[in-house]
């Protein structure tokens, strides 16, 4: 495996694929910036307790919603705004995805000085213009691996962006398609993935049941715990977990989210199998 880099600001440090786990966590959405500001700040008390590089996640749009009626968030503008306020007050870096290539630049530009992961979404990962407008602004890329897409072939993904330029790459796992409304994940992709990229595990998605629901899609957040702890066994470089407070209340993937209260015993856990196979 290659490639390592870091994600950084003035405050905190991420080193990705240097053997360390680090968190990617947040809501799906922004729901509205003190919600946003609530679980950044009590994500980084549980983060900075247990010593665990941490960036906080949340999408100013949610283009790919099963109903048009379905909450998409704030759009790029006011996302962008919440996500750097966010950033500069609690020096984390953040992470949002973007959908389209004018998104990148426009993204990018939005969070100055402040660090931003853009993430591909699993359906987009094989969007060639996507990922070099991506891998164009210089930021830090997250491929997620699409539903549909041997881990293996992710590597042209990864390749597509080198070739554009940028090798501050990873990718993340996040099961794929079973039949209809159902997913599994084969504990394979992570180590063949490794082979040309750091690999994350999404234990949240990994859980979901795409559009099972009447317009919106379910889960099986009790499995959260079980996948994540097999993917830190299996040798993984981060963790993705989507959080919320009230996860029956929560405006997109509340099905499948973590609730927070449940997310330190958790990191606990993850970080003794960790430290037990390094």
């Amino acid at each position: 495996m290659s490639h390592t880099f870091e994600i950084s600001t003035p405050a905190n440090k991420v080193s990705v694929g240097d053997g360390s786990l680090f968190l990617i966590a947040g809501p799906c959405v922004l729901e509205s910036e003190p919600h946003a500001r609530m679980l950044a700040d009590e994500i980084q008390r549980i983060t900075d307790d247990l010593k665990i590089p941490y960036i906080f996640k949340a999408s100013y749009d949610k283009a790919n919603r099963t109903s048009i009626h379905s909450f998409r968030g704030p759009g790029l503008v006011e996302g962008c705004r919440v996500l750097r306020a966010i950033s500069e007050s609690t020096g984390l870096p953040v992470l949002t995805d973007v959908h389209t290539p004018d998104d990148c630049a426009r993204v990018s530009d939005a969070l100055g000085d402040s660090e931003i992961v853009l993430q591909i979404p699993a359906f987009l990962c094989r969007q060639t213009d996507l990922l070099i407008a991506a891998a164009k602004t210089g930021r830090p890329v997250n491929v997620k691996k699409g539903q549909f897409v041997a881990p293996a072939d992710m590597k042209h993904a990864v390749q597509k962006l080198h070739d554009s330029g940028n090798d501050r790459v990873f990718l993340t796992e996040r099961g794929a398609s079973f039949g209809y409304n159902n997913l599994v994940v084969d504990m394979r992709s992570l180590p063949v993935m490794r082979g040309f990229a750091p690999v994350v595990f999404d234990g949240t998605h990994s859980v979901q049941t795409p559009s099972a629901g009447n317009g919106v899609s379910g889960g099986q957040p009790e499995f959260i715990p079980v996948l994540a702890r097999a993917a830190v066994a299996a040798g993984i470089d981060g963790i993705f977990l989507e959080v919320h407070n009230n996860p029956a209340e929560a405006k997109s993937d509340g099905a499948n989210a973590l609730k927070l209260d449940h997310l330190k015993p958790l990191l606990e856990q993850l970080l003794a199998i960790h430290a037990a196979i390094a």
